[in-house]
């Protein structure tokens, strides 16, 4: 978590104090604010000193609690200002995995260029169903999420129309890595190989793949995606990271165009994919 998402966290947390202080009712002691709402008494105290991020659902109770009702869109605003870069996973999949791959999709229906750099796992957006469902099983398990596999599962299919549409150019970059990773069966990972090959010449996608024995200028760590140099995304495991700065939107590209140079396309792709395949025979 960035110094600048604890800052604003903190200086939210003594905005809600000031609020508990000056409770028109007379002052609020944390204990009483937990007790009116059920909550465990040490959550006011970690709300107010930026330990936690609070929900919209908080700040109601907060502001409802305090008598003060009119400082809650003063406190929603401080919220989505600071949240709107770094969006932790808890929050964004308390409701499963089906609203965040429809957020994430609009963001694709809007871009008409779609830059993506995948190390280690097969691009969403290239995902046959049997793959996408491994890995919203895994990812459910280890986010503790709601498991809405199947609704996932359609939510990104539904993206991956986006393809085919006029106009819009997908360039992907891929670590052969992530033709290699068993994140799922045997047969299901052969299966998504060839439909990798498939991609291949779409005149939509321009597909490359970073061998294991290119030569790198800089090393091929986690995935990013930009869409029309004006917003990146980049996954975590605590959170997605969501970038609308000039600057490092920039070095992202660089970043891209830097891994492009150890990248093969076309036939050269094809036979990296295909002895991927071809190893697959061993398991």
């Amino acid at each position: 978590m960035g110094t600048d998402y604890q800052q604003a966290r903190a200086a939210l947390g003594l905005r809600l104090r000031e609020l508990r202080l000056s409770a028109p009712g007379g002052r609020l002691t944390g204990t009483q604010l937990a007790e009116q709402h059920g909550w465990h008494k040490s959550k006011v105290s970690r709300l107010e000193n930026g330990k936690i991020t609070p929900t919209p659902d908080d700040l109601r109770l907060w502001v409802d609690a305090t008598g003060q009702p009119q400082a809650y869109d003063e406190l929603l605003s401080r919220l989505k200002g600071f949240e709107s870069h770094i969006r932790s996973w808890r929050r964004q999949l308390a409701a499963g995995h089906q609203p965040v791959q429809q957020t994430i999709a609009a963001e694709y229906a809007r871009s008409s260029v779609v830059h993506g750099f995948e190390s280690v796992t097969v691009p969403g957006i290239f995902q046959i169903p049997d793959y996408a469902r491994s890995i919203f099983q895994r990812y459910a398990e280890l986010q503790r999420s709601p498991r809405d596999t199947e609704d996932a599962v359609r939510a990104r299919l539904q993206r991956q129309e986006l393809l085919y549409t006029r106009g819009k150019r997908f360039k992907i970059l891929i670590g052969e890595t992530a033709l290699r990773s068993l994140i799922c069966p045997p047969s299901v990972l052969a299966a998504q190989l060839d439909r990798l090959t498939g991609l291949i010449g779409t005149d939509t996608v321009q597909l490359g793949v970073i061998p294991f024995t290119a030569s790198l200028k800089i090393p091929p760590t986690g995935g990013f995606w930009i869409h029309d140099e004006r917003l990146v995304t980049v996954e975590t495991w605590h959170a997605e990271l969501w970038v609308d700065d000039a600057d490092a939107i920039a070095a992202y590209l660089r970043t891209w165009r830097t891994l492009q140079e150890s990248a093969v396309y076309s036939a050269d792709a094809q036979n990296v994919i295909n002895a991927a395949r071809r190893a697959l025979n061993s398991h």
